[in-house]
């Protein structure tokens, strides 16, 4: 699938963008703090909604507007010319609002799956070297890809989550001696929150085992040396790719009930996928820690390009966006990566300076800067040294 056509109105930086697109590479070039990271980053709001920059949406709507407005068409596909309008209304504070084919949806997540990416950016580095929520968000957004009702799955956890961790919270302090009618309340959000959260760690460690054979060689294609990436989920429960939801539901409950005292001396819920981690590894040694700043970027990059990969083995050409990644790279890896990307459907690439980006990429390429995005021609290009 590819976007054919992105309008904004109020989102970032931009009054309002009217932009034509076509599959192939695509890249925005421009000055930092001018806007061509807001655009990449409004295409991939379409598919996830959700921003990689910040956690809330005030910031994605422009200074003095009360909501923007982001629309995309998308085409199934080279050889499949259907296509589907999609519309997000960000309203910051409120419900936000969601159309396809201009049919408003009851929820926003109904959108998810209409458009699918893989986004990839220096805030990813922190996959390598951040906290463990950091992967589990990279791990939950592609279960969400692959599976879109998980959407719904998480929004359940969450709540459930929220509910137990309140109760919790009210019963701290209590030792052991707690009311009966609150035990046996604690008991029906236990068996609530193992259900989904089963159903979430299926989903990760399923994701995990199909991804590790990609990421191998993904790693291998980008790193000259260190190259054996692997990939393990932690959780107390031990899950394996073939363990069934029943199975997981039940060591969720047991591990809570054995945990419950500590839960209830400290007030918040201490087993479930909100606890997990994914460990990193190159060779024996975890990344995160022992690999060095070129590692990390290889692997926070590999993991990006194998996530690709997997959907495109489950049947999906998702739209690859790299912003602002070449500058970051040294020459062997951006020529590596570009022999990579080359063949994706769609390609979106964000670079301060033009010249970081391989020429054998070719395809259009926009300047952005003043609040306008303008085709640069193969004259320009000529004039500017670029051809």
């Amino acid at each position: 699938m590819f976007v054919t056509h992105l309008s904004l109105a109020d989102f970032r930086s931009y009054a309002s963008v009217e932009l034509g697109l076509e599959p192939g590479v695509t890249t925005f070039t421009g000055a930092n703090g001018q806007g061509k990271t807001n655009l990449v980053e409004a295409v991939d709001y379409l598919a996830t909604l959700g921003s990689h920059r910040v956690a809330s949406e005030a910031p994605l709507v422009r200074h003095t507007a009360e909501r923007a407005i982001v629309r995309g068409r998308v085409q199934a596909g080279l050889d499949d010319p259907r296509q589907l309008l999609l519309e997000i209304e960000l309203l910051p504070g409120r419900q936000n609002r969601a159309s396809l084919n201009r049919a408003p949806l009851r929820r926003p997540r109904e959108l998810l799956g209409a458009l699918r990416t893989v986004l990839f950016s220096p805030e990813d580095l922190a996959l390598i070297k951040g906290d463990p929520s950091e992967r589990r968000r990279f791990i939950d957004e592609l279960i969400t890809t692959r599976w879109p009702r998980l959407a719904g799955v998480r929004s359940d956890y969450d709540r459930v989550l929220r509910q137990r961790s309140t109760l919790l919270k009210s019963l701290s302090g209590r030792g052991r001696s707690i009311p009966d009618g609150a035990a046996a309340t604690l008991e029906v959000w236990d068996e609530s929150l193992a259900g989904f959260g089963a159903e979430l760690i299926q989903a990760r460690v399923r994701t995990l085992a199909d991804l590790t054979p990609h990421l191998q060689r993904a790693y291998l294609a980008i790193a000259p040396t260190n190259n054996d990436a692997q990939l393990a989920y932690r959780s107390p429960i031990g899950p394996e790719p073939d363990t069934s939801v029943e199975e997981l539901q039940a060591r969720l409950i047991l591990a809570m009930s054995e945990r419950r005292s500590d839960e209830i001396a400290r007030g918040v819920c201490l087993v479930g996928p909100h606890r997990d981690d994914i460990v990193l590894s190159l060779g024996e040694l975890p990344a995160k820690g022992y690999a060095s700043h070129g590692e990390s970027w290889s692997f926070a990059l590999a993991l990006k390009l194998a996530s690709f990969d997997l959907l495109r083995a489950d049947g999906v050409e998702p739209v690859l966006i790299l912003d602002d990644v070449f500058a970051e790279l040294d020459q062997m890896r951006r020529e590596r990566l570009a022999g990579m990307v080359a063949e994706a459907e769609q390609v979106l690439i964000t670079a301060a300076v033009a010249a970081d980006v391989p020429a054998a990429l070719g395809g259009r390429r926009f300047q952005v800067g003043g609040g306008e995005v303008k085709e640069i021609d193969e004259a320009s290009e000529v004039e500017h040294g670029r051809a």
